[in-house]
């Protein structure tokens, strides 16, 4: 036995030093760390439990003289996080450049079958320099089943993405599936082909850098939901992020003790917005004052600046808020702003994370760009996601809600419970001066004073339709409220719809207008 017992730790050692201690070198040297020391990072001390560790590469016995590598390229198994529990799969450079074969693709398929069967999120690390070429099809279907099997889990466990190298070629569609993608500044690198082949065939000169670096993907493609200079720093992060998720699609995000009143009142609310309607403010200046202590975890915050999403507690609940952003494009909607809101607006629907919409929008993006490129299919993703939601959702309107754009940051007959509106706030199918230049366009350019009877006509309109009691009166905001006591309603409005239960009609799955 005692023999037997060494030649198992002689093979635990060497799955565990994957490539050997030259290749871990060289890997700390390149700034990284190594699959191993990742996953302790992310998971709690000491609870990592690893499977599959004495796989092989696939091919092995192809070729007579490749080395034999235990555990074929990538770290997995369990572990918890904040004591819950998930799974993880970690790709390992220091063996064949963390190179995708058969057997390397089976143990990450095992684990995000346990991973769904067990009903817990499923966390990958990628660092791998692709398909391993010397196993062809095999590598190519190895691809095939993950991403299966992340479409097959998408809306039942949560998915997470750690890009922590290159990530290329039919690689980056599993991320492109997963919930989440957090990436770091020079160490992560994501793109379909590499700038040897985009030179090649268009004659682009580009870094890696440039093609599919974390800022690129950040701020340009909306690939990334998260940037971070350093891995430690992004690893802590996806453990904050886990702090709002539940489990799976069938339980509530886990619940905090409420350190802040929900009768705590903020004076800054009532200076916040700007009386002039345009002039800008940080719409996030609201979310702070009115969520648990301040803390918000912005999600894209770097990409389609022009709308605000990301994950707060209102006394100890996790919430998904949605909020206009004034202070870029004035607010307004577009293509990339529609697709950040609905992709954000239907992960909190499946996981029942319920929605806070704070609404201060002028209208869509005008311009043949916007036009031409399909705001009207874009901004439908958006209007699709809110209706098809049923879980809570709360809006307050702050300032402008203007035509189409009002609808489409839910709306009451869009499918929102309940609308809270502070005290100035304009609902219309227009703002003031646009709705006179159409409808009073003869009476004003007749006028003897024309400046002057726009001015009254403004006035007017403003006093008569464009504010939230006319609104009210129709039903369609539920309650005009004290700016200070925001935070107190928008609690109330969660309690009230704690039970909320919504039946909707029995089908496959719907279409939305991809």
């Amino acid at each position: 036995m005692e023999k037997k017992l060494k030649e198992l730790q002689d093979k635990l050692q060497a799955s565990r030093l994957g490539g050997g201690r030259e290749k871990i070198e060289q890997q700390h040297q390149k700034g990284k760390l190594t699959a191993r020391e990742r996953i302790s990072l992310l998971l709690d001390e000491g609870s990592f439990e690893e499977i599959d560790m004495f796989l092989v590469q696939g091919c092995y016995n192809l070729v007579a003289d490749q080395e034999e590598f235990l555990g074929d390229g990538v770290v997995t198994g369990c572990g918890t996080i904040n004591g819950r529990l998930v799974y993880v799969a970690s790709q390992d450079f220091t063996v064949m450049g963390g190179s995708l074969g058969e057997m390397h693709a089976r143990r990450i398929v095992y684990a995000q079958e346990l991973a769904v069967k067990n009903g817990v999120p499923f966390i990958q690390i990628n660092d791998s320099g692709g398909a391993r070429i010397q196993e062809g099809v095999a590598s190519l279907e190895g691809y095939g089943e993950i991403f299966k099997l992340n479409t097959l889990a998408s809306g039942v466990i949560p998915q997470i993405s750690i890009i922590l190298g290159p990530c290329a070629g039919g690689a980056v569609y599993s991320p492109g599936i997963t919930d989440f993608v957090f990436m770091v500044d020079t160490v992560s690198h994501m793109f379909i082909t590499g700038p040897d082949v985009t030179k090649t065939v268009t004659g682009e000169e580009v870094t890696s850098e440039q093609l599919g670096g974390a800022a690129a993907h950040s701020t340009r493609s909306g690939v990334a939901h998260f940037f971070f200079r350093t891995e430690k720093e992004c690893l802590s992060r996806v453990r904050e992020l886990l702090e709002y998720l539940p489990s799976n699609n069938v339980e509530d995000s886990p619940e905090k003790e409420a350190t802040d009143s929900p009768f705590r009142e903020d004076e800054s609310l009532l200076a916040v917005v700007p009386e002039d309607p345009q002039k800008i403010f940080d719409i996030k200046d609201i979310i702070h004052a009115v969520v648990d202590n301040g803390e918000f975890m912005e999600v894209h915050a770097l990409f389609a600046g022009n709308l605000v999403v990301g994950f707060a507690r209102l006394n100890g609940k996790a919430v998904g808020i949605v909020a206009n952003q004034p202070s870029v494009l004035a607010g307004c909607l577009d293509i990339d702003a529609s697709d950040k809101g609905a992709r954000f607006i239907r992960f909190c629907d499946a996981f029942n994370i319920p929605l806070v919409t704070i609404v201060d929008v002028p209208g869509f993006l005008p311009g043949v760009s916007q036009e031409h490129s399909g705001i009207i299919r874009h901004g439908a993703k958006m209007l699709y996601a809110y209706a098809e939601a049923s879980v809570p959702k709360i809006s307050l309107i702050v300032r402008k809600a203007y035509g189409g754009a009002y609808v489409c940051m839910c709306s009451k007959k869009l499918g929102t419970d309940l609308v809270l509106a502070w005290p100035q706030a304009e609902i219309a199918v227009m703002g003031p001066e646009g709705a006179v230049n159409i409808a009073y366009r003869r009476e004003i350019s007749e006028s003897k004073n024309p400046e002057k009877a726009r001015e009254e006509r403004v006035r007017q309109y403003r006093e008569r339709s464009a504010n939230p009691y006319v609104a009210a009166r129709y039903g369609f905001v539920d309650s005009v409220i004290d700016p200070r006591k925001t935070r107190y309603h928008l609690i109330q409005a969660l309690k009230m719809l704690h039970r909320k239960r919504e039946d909707r009609p029995r089908k496959k799955h719907g279409n939305i207008p991809l």
